[in-house]
């Protein structure tokens, strides 16, 4: 049985800037059976939501590795028939990962995946944080993926499907919150975050920099680093930009509070801000990948009683362009090399 952390604090991104780089109304029938609300509407048709969207369930399917029974999610597809079927989102991005070492090619046997590669779930997972929360003092994963483990799986038939590991023989996800073998579901904690001024909400399963996954409460895994086009939105990319804010407004009644230093002060989520959704023609663009774009208000410590919240991934974009932001230690803003997986579950409308 895996340890119980040191120091909880938050599941929010990074601990990394400075140690990697660094009421809902009434809701219709026909709403509530496309699983919407009015003002919230779930993205991820496979998944189920609590009541004030901060768990969500997910169905689970049995694998194998070397004789191993490992047991996975699926959140996203590269093909969208086949995304459609499963009920997930459709990233034809992820496509692009394909020959690296960031997609791992499976093979099938009796209807179950055969893995090459797997994670080690027994590490304690370690976040002590500084007397300002961020850089927190230690920040250690508790899970580690191999040397040829990555959530991305190419299947023999070519699609791409974004499927990180959750439980095996060593333990299981640090996010994980309860499991369900005989009903084939697992529940995993949720966080907020921003797109274009909208809530989202989203779940992390790994993080390509140890102390990132620390803090996300995500699997450890470098093999992500291989995915094409950091800093791009192209075609050719396999990523999405993802903006978290290190020194934004702090404290906890602060309805403007945001950032690292105040989520791993444990004041709440970092509300981080997401540059594509997968809904509608943005489908095309998004992908669960996430490319971190550390961003550093120019004034540093943001004053607690600032009013100043970020929520658009563009308005940061220039913000950064007018010389208000940057990246970590004065560098232009921009990625920092890291990657993360965190599929967007529902969105506030």
């Amino acid at each position: 049985m895996k340890k119980q952390m040191r120091q909880l604090t938050t599941f929010g991104l990074m601990a990394a800037v400075g140690l990697a780089a660094l009421s809902v109304g009434c809701v219709s029938a026909n709403a509530e059976s496309m699983g919407m609300k009015k003002g919230h509407r779930l993205l991820l048709k496979s998944a189920v939501e609590n009541a004030d969207y901060t768990e969500v369930t997910l169905p689970i399917f049995e694998g194998r590795r070397s004789g191993e029974t490992v047991w996975f999610v699926v959140t996203e597809s590269s093909d969208k028939a086949d995304a459609v079927a499963r009920g997930v989102h459709y990233s034809p991005k992820m496509a692009n990962g394909k020959g690296t070492l960031a997609v791992q090619s499976v093979g099938m046997v009796n209807g179950k995946v055969q893995f090459l590669g797997s994670v080690d779930f027994s590490p304690e997972r370690i976040v002590v944080p500084s007397e300002t929360g961020f850089p927190p003092k230690e920040a250690k994963p508790g899970a580690i993926g191999e040397a040829l483990y990555t959530p991305l799986i190419q299947l023999p038939n070519g699609i791409v499907l974004n499927a990180p590991q959750i439980k095996n023989n060593s333990g299981t996800h640090d996010r994980l919150i309860r499991i369900d073998l005989e009903k084939r579901t697992a529940t995993f904690k949720m966080t907020d975050g921003f797109f274009e001024g909208r809530r989202v909400h989203y779940t992390s399963f790994n993080a390509s920099d140890p102390a990132i996954a620390a803090l996300e409460a995500a699997n450890y895994t470098p093999n992500l680093k291989a995915l094409p086009n950091k800093g791009s939105n192209g075609p050719g990319s396999g990523l999405t930009g993802l903006a978290p804010v290190v020194n934004g407004p702090t404290g906890k009644m602060n309805p403007y509070r945001q950032g690292l230093a105040s989520a791993l002060m444990g004041e709440g989520d970092p509300l981080n801000i997401v540059q594509e959704i997968p809904f509608g023609a943005r489908a095309l663009a998004y992908s669960p990948m996430w490319d971190v774009h550390a961003t550093v208000w120019a004034q540093v410590p943001m004053p607690a009683s600032s009013s100043v919240q970020l929520t658009d991934f563009n308005e940061v974009e220039k913000k950064a362009f007018a010389g208000q932001i940057s990246g970590p230690d004065g560098k232009p803003w921009g990625p920092i090399g890291v990657v993360v997986n965190c599929p967007i579950i529902s969105l506030e409308e």
